[in-house]
C-alpha cells in the first residue's frame, strides 16, 4: 500500500514539474525534449502577418478575376447618377454663396466639391470607375484603362447629367443671376487656357497614380480621398481665375442651362492676350476675343488629362 501511494505521489510530482517548468527543461521517465526541436517550430508573428496579408491580397485578386462583368448600360447609368450628384452639389453651393453674400466662401465651395467626390467615388467606383468627367474618360481610353468604345457613352452620360443638375439647380434656387453657375474666367483667354490645362494635368496625374497602378495598392477609400484632395487643391488655386472647371461636362451643362453661351464659339467683349494669340490678325474683330470663351473649357481639360495620364504612365515603376 505504501509503495502504491508513493507511486501516485511520484506521478503527481511529475505533473507539477511539467506545469511549472519550461518546455525545453521538462524531462521525465528518462525522456527529454531537445531545445533545438522546439525552437525550430516557432514561427515569428511578423511572418504570420505577412502570410495573412498575402492570402488576403490573393483572395482579392481572385475575387476580381471572377467578378461578373458589369453591363455597359449600368456603367453609363452609374456615371450619370454620380456626375449628377457631384454637379448639383457644386452648383448648389455656388448659388448659395452668391445669394447669401459669400457665406460659403471659396474654401466652402472647394470643400463641397471634395466631399461630393469622396461620396460618389465610394458609391460607384466599383461599377463604372467613377470618372464623372469626359476628360478623365478620354484619357483612360487613350491609355487603355477604359475600352475606347465606352468613352463616348461615358462622356454623353456625364454631359447630360451635368445639364440636368444645372437645370434643376436653376429651377430650385431661381438665382437672380443664373450665370453665377457658369465657369467664367476673370483672366484672359490665354491665361485661362494654360491654367485649366495645368490643373487638369495635376488632377489626372493623381487619378492615374492612385486608381490605375496596381503597385500603388490603394484602397478605394484612399483613392477617393486622394482625388478629392486634388480637386480641392485645384479649386483653391484656380477658383478666382477660371472657376476652375477641369471638366468639359461641368462647363457645358451650366452654359446650356443658363444660356450664357448662345453660341459656343461666339465672341465677347474682351481683348486678345497677344502673348498667347500672336498669330491672329490685328483686326477689330479679333480684338474682341471671347472673355469667357467656352472653348477654353472644352479643349484645355482633355489635353491636360491626356498629358497627366501620359506623364504618370512614363514614370511609374
Amino acid at each position: 500500500m505504501a509503495d502504491h501511494m508513493s507511486g501516485e505521489d511520484h506521478q503527481r510530482q511529475v505533473a507539477i514539474n511539467m506545469c511549472s517548468t519550461p518546455v525545453s527543461d521538462r524531462s521525465f521517465a528518462g525522456v527529454s525534449t531537445p531545445k533545438s526541436t522546439v525552437g525550430s517550430k516557432l514561427v515569428p508573428l511578423e511572418s504570420l502577418e505577412m502570410a495573412m496579408r498575402k492570402s488576403k491580397d490573393e483572395d482579392g485578386l481572385d475575387q476580381k478575376e471572377h467578378a461578373p462583368e458589369v453591363p455597359l448600360i449600368k456603367k453609363v447609368a452609374a456615371e450619370f447618377v454620380g456626375t449628377f450628384i457631384l454637379m448639383f452639389t457644386v452648383l448648389s453651393t455656388i448659388v448659395m454663396d452668391a445669394q447669401h453674400g459669400g457665406a460659403e466662401t471659396l474654401l466652402g465651395i472647394a470643400a463641397s466639391a471634395g466631399l461630393a467626390v469622396v461620396a460618389v467615388v465610394l458609391a460607384v467606383v466599383h461599377i463604372s470607375g467613377s470618372h464623372l468627367n469626359p476628360a478623365v474618360s478620354l484619357a483612360m481610353g487613350v491609355f487603355g484603362h477604359l475600352p475606347r468604345a465606352h468613352v463616348l457613352p461615358y462622356a454623353a452620360a456625364q454631359t447630360l447629367a451635368s445639364a440636368a443638375a444645372a437645370f434643376l439647380a436653376k429651377g430650385v434656387y431661381r438665382p437672380a443671376l443664373p450665370e453665377v453657375m457658369a465657369t467664367v474666367p476673370s483672366v484672359g483667354a490665354g491665361e485661362a487656357f494654360v491654367l485649366e490645362l495645368v490643373l487638369t494635368f495635376v488632377l489626372m496625374f493623381v487619378i492615374t497614380a492612385v486608381a490605375t497602378d496596381p503597385t500603388s495598392a490603394s484602397s478605394k477609400e484612399l483613392v477617393a480621398i486622394s482625388i478629392a484632395a486634388a480637386i480641392m487643391m485645384n479649386a483653391l488655386v484656380g477658383g478666382p481665375s477660371t472657376g476652375p472647371s477641369m471638366n468639359p461636362a461641368r462647363t457645358f451643362g451650366a452654359a446650356l442651362a443658363t444660356g450664357k453661351y448662345t453660341n459656343i464659339w461666339a465672341w465677347a467683349e474682351h481683348r486678345v492676350d497677344r502673348q498667347f494669340f500672336f498669330f491672329l490678325p490685328a483686326h477689330p474683330e479679333t480684338e474682341t476675343w471671347l472673355r469667357h470663351c467656352i472653348w477654353v473649357y472644352l479643349v484645355a481639360p482633355p489635353l491636360g488629362a491626356i498629358a497627366g495620364a501620359g506623364t504618370y504612365t512614363l514614370i511609374k515603376p
